[in-house]
């Protein structure tokens, strides 16, 4: 099997769960069952040469319920959250936060990530969020560095010194300040972020 077919089995379409669509727009509104799948969204997608499934098949698949298809595939995870598909959308659904959503559904159901590395990132990225509010460079890059294996990897390589050069040009240029900055409300950020207020949303 090609590492970008959709993972899972025509069994699987035997065990709709017609239950998925209502569950993503409680957390929404998405306004999922407006597609009627002109593509639109998928033309003007940058990045489907890495997806298994298109953006409008995924949005197909949540309404007929094959959760399991739409869970496991790399397109959640590949997406670059332009937001391309949904302003070329013409029934406005909100195809990028759809995905948004698809993810931290998958993380929550437990469903394996077939892109480790992107899954990382997303964690990270929160992580680094919930401390400040707000993203801050410094920390967050090292931070997935680490975590993700990929400083052992430029280590090896001998191409840290690179990135560390490039980080310092960019500090003193002022594209990004070394020092963390906080905003208001960040006991709220961290509220809306929390696994608990997703969990009592979706009961």
């Amino acid at each position: 099997m090609n590492e970008l077919e959709p993972r899972f089995s025509k069994s699987d379409t035997l065990y709709p769960d017609y239950r998925l669509a209502g569950e993503l727009e409680a957390f929404g509104p998405f306004n999922t069952q407006a597609c009627f799948q002109c593509c639109k969204c998928t033309n003007g997608c940058p990045v489907t040469f890495a997806m298994d499934l298109y953006p409008d098949q995924v949005i197909r698949l949540v309404l007929i319920g094959q959760r399991k298809a739409v869970l496991s595939c790399h397109t959640i995870w590949v997406c670059s959250a332009c937001k391309t598909c949904t302003t070329r959308c013409p029934n406005e659904v909100k195809i990028t936060e759809l995905m948004d959503c698809l993810k931290e559904l998958a993380i929550q159901d437990g469903v394996p990530c077939p892109q480790p590395q992107i899954l990382t990132l997303h964690e990270t990225f929160l992580d680094n969020i919930k401390k400040r509010g707000r993203l801050f460079e410094v920390s967050f890059l090292p931070s997935y560095l680490l975590r993700s294996g990929e400083f052992t990897r430029k280590w090896r390589q001998g191409r840290w010194q690179a990135d560390a050069k490039l980080g310092l040009q960019m500090i003193r240029k002022g594209k990004f300040s070394p020092f963390p900055k906080r905003i208001r409300g960040t006991q709220d950020v961290r509220r809306i972020l929390s696994p608990s207020r997703r969990e009592k949303n979706s009961s």
